[in-house]
């Protein structure tokens, strides 16, 4: 997946914009997404990148309109993906291990290979210098 950001990047936001996928978390160390779809919230996807990457990552991901009660708005999932990028490679020591984004609770997620977890909202998130995480 490291090698692969803005494939990735560009197949996850699509799915969250256009086919109701509502929750993604990504998995850098080990190369895999899980989807959690609006229509089906009960059960999640775990997808390689290379599934993710195929024209059709899940079958089930037909068409849809981007959910009314979104608390993120549909411009900053991008936003929220290249910090993730950013929080990957800024620290040889402490770098982000796997990165998640709730459209509809609107939190952020955050595993750092030093076994510490964060949770916030995704505009806090993107407000707060990346040096914040790394005590910079």
């Amino acid at each position: 997946m490291d090698d692969q950001f803005n494939e990735t990047f560009a197949q996850v936001e699509n799915l969250m914009c256009q086919h109701g996928v509502f929750h993604a978390k990504l998995h850098f160390s080990s190369s895999r997404v899980t989807l959690w779809l609006y229509t089906d919230p009960h059960r999640y996807r775990v997808l390689s990148v290379d599934e993710l990457l195929n024209a059709t990552p899940c079958h089930d991901c037909p068409p849809t309109h981007y959910p009314a009660e979104a608390v993120v708005a549909p411009q900053h999932i991008r936003p929220v993906l290249e910090m993730f990028r950013i929080l990957r490679f800024s620290d040889e020591q402490i770098y982000l291990r796997a990165g998640s984004l709730n459209l509809i609770n609107g939190l952020v997620g955050l595993n750092f290979s030093c076994d510490g977890s964060h949770y916030l909202p995704a505009c806090e998130f993107l407000d707060a210098p990346s040096a914040r995480w790394f005590g910079k």
